[in-house]
């Protein structure tokens, strides 16, 4: 009985998923020229489900966020911004 118990929790181990990691990107979004531009790109990615935090660097026109890479990745982010009106590239990926 202990081994089959055993070989069912080895192969769930085995067959699960690797676990997610929570990474950051930074977005350079040039098109945010007005006082709006930042909230309205915010709200968009605050909208993208794995997405836990938004950073607007207004001085820079840049945007940091850190999301959840099981649930999004950096191509899903541009296209929120995008159609919210606003273009935007990786300038930086981390960890």
């Amino acid at each position: 009985m202990n081994k089959i118990i055993v070989a069912v929790l080895l192969s769930l181990s085995l067959s699960a998923p690797a676990l997610a990691a929570t990474q950051r990107v930074t977005l350079s979004v040039p098109g945010m020229t007005c006082g709006a531009c930042p909230i309205t790109v915010r709200t968009a990615l605050k909208r993208v489900p794995g997405v836990e935090h938004v950073a607007i660097v207004e001085a820079k026109k840049e945007v940091v966020v850190t999301f959840d890479n099981a649930k999004t990745n950096p191509q899903v982010l541009m296209h929120a911004t995008r159609d919210a009106g606003y273009s935007s590239h990786v300038v930086k990926r981390g960890a």
